[in-house]
């Protein structure tokens, strides 16, 4: 009995070998499979069948994902630089006043270069600098400028950057509103001109802002302003408010 327990141990022992050795076999066999599998995926875009056994079933398995074509990493940038011009209207802004008449605003035009910080996903602060030039219906020979600085808070109604697992995605349209003041010079050319510090308080904004690429779009925004301190026109008082609006469209420039 004891000379048939060693016989059987001694065998055991000797099978083990042979077992390590196809386990060896097996274990390159579906590693090998599992490389061919990711091969086949790169080169032909073919989702093929797991790699057989548990080991190329977990390594290997694939799952059929979104194109890469459409998926693109965005990168959040901290400032921008926006500038660009726009056109007054007319219907929107008070008259100006000489020798007791009212004559429209027409014609005329602002310009505007300003520097942004994105301060949160939704919130933008940012100061500009904007230069108007009036003309007036009926008014040929007579116009005004006036050049302002300002800062304004501009609050984004959409999340500009969207984050889903690893991959930040960026919305092309965000539609927005903004809040702000200015301060700035009047010089209406010609004599009695109501020339003077004036004050735009407040200044408000309403727009949208569509990205072309990850760092170029355009804004297009109304823009409302209550100048405070100065008349508006021709041999009128000092002092007062006068309405503004515009409609302006500047590029904006993200860095």
């Amino acid at each position: 009995m004891k000379k048939i327990s060693y016989f059987v141990l001694l065998a055991f022992v000797a099978a083990m070998p042979a077992n390590a050795n196809y386990s060896d076999r097996r274990f390159v066999a579906e590693v090998s499979r599992g490389l061919d599998i990711v091969g086949a995926e790169s080169n032909a875009h073919v989702v093929p069948d797991a790699a057989p056994g548990e080991l190329g079933y977990d390594v290997y398995q694939s799952v059929d994902v979104v194109d890469s074509s459409d998926v693109r990493m965005f990168i959040p940038t901290d400032m921008y630089v926006r500038a660009g011009a726009g056109l007054n209207l007319g219907f929107a802004t008070d008259k100006a006043k000489m020798a007791g008449k009212k004559y429209e605003s027409a014609g005329s035009y602002t310009t505007q270069i300003g520097l942004g910080w994105n301060l949160s996903s939704y919130v933008r602060g940012e100061i500009d600098a904007q230069m108007s030039t009036f003309t007036f219906s009926d008014l040929h020979d007579f116009q005004a400028n006036y050049q302002t600085l300002g800062a304004m808070l501009y609050f984004d109604f959409a999340r500009r950057y969207v984050q889903t697992g690893d991959v930040t995605r960026m919305r092309h349209f965000v539609p927005f509103m903004g809040l702000g003041a200015g301060a700035g010079y009047y010089e209406f050319e010609g004599a009695s001109g109501s020339d003077g510090f004036v004050i735009a308080a407040p200044r408000a904004a309403l727009g949208f802002n569509i990205m072309f690429t990850d760092l170029i779009g355009v804004d297009i925004a109304y823009q409302y302003q209550m100048m405070i301190g100065n008349g508006f026109g021709w041999g009128v008082r000092h002092g007062g408010v006068d309405n503004i609006s515009n409609v302006i469209a500047s590029f904006r420039v993200n860095f």
